[in-house]
């Protein structure tokens, strides 16, 4: 799948965002107190509640592209926190490519959303043909990431990922006050990240709207969102 500074309440970053232009690292730590983490809530751009789906669809090399986002009613223990699991299943003219497992947490306190890993099945021809990117905290030297702060800052830069030579997504927020025309319809006061990875040069732009959540992801755009019945 797929900086930082906050507000004064949230006390494990510094509490100001870097100037523009800045060279200053992508923020890595985040020293929060794993008992304050819970396995459901929500945060302005981040939805982690049971049931709740989004659609993304476009053309990526002449062939249709779908992202199905959905947070199961799962659980699973990862790195001592009780993480919920959100699954990405992405086709490509109806054939399966990438179905991901991906385990978050969010904080009461600030509602910042926490990455603790993800579960990989990469495919081919209907098969699957490798795990790549799969990395869990805790395991093998990895660290829970922050994939959406309960107050993002213009300049923020965080480290969504912190696997070592296997996962290294990273996010700077450049706008928060984006608008959107999806076929979902027309979304205002987006978050507008840049997202890149430490170990390859590649560079996707994410926007986030509130209350919904992702709603652009490179060539893809929202086309549906809400709960499902089961």
């Amino acid at each position: 799948m797929k900086a930082i500074a906050l507000t004064l309440m949230t006390a494990f970053v510094c509490t100001t965002a870097p100037a523009a232009g800045s060279k200053e690292a992508f923020t890595d730590t985040f020293a929060v107190d794993k008992a304050d983490l819970a396995s459901a809530g929500t945060n302005r751009f981040f939805i982690l509640a049971p049931r709740f789906q989004s659609v993304l669809e476009g053309e990526e090399g002449g062939k249709h592209i779908v992202l199905t986002i959905t947070v199961l009613n799962e659980t699973r223990l990862v790195d001592g926190v009780e993480t919920r699991i959100v699954e990405e299943r992405e086709t490509a003219d109806g054939q399966p490519v990438e179905i991901s497992r991906n385990y978050f947490a969010i904080s009461r306190r600030t509602g910042d959303v926490f990455y603790f890993g993800e579960d990989v099945d990469m495919y081919r021809d209907g098969k699957v043909t490798s795990h790549d990117g799969a990395w869990l905290s805790g395991v093998g030297g990895a660290r829970f990431g922050l994939q959406m702060p309960g107050t993002p800052l213009l300049g923020a830069r965080y480290y969504q990922e912190v696997a070592p030579k296997v996962a290294m997504d990273r996010a700077e927020v450049k706008s928060l006050g984006d608008k959107l025309e999806t076929p979902a319809g027309r979304f205002e006061n987006c978050l507008n990240t840049d997202e890149t990875s430490a170990l390859e040069s590649a560079r996707e732009v994410k926007i986030y709207a509130p209350g919904i959540g992702l709603v652009f992801d490179g060539a893809l755009k929202l086309t549906k969102h809400g709960y499902t019945s089961q």
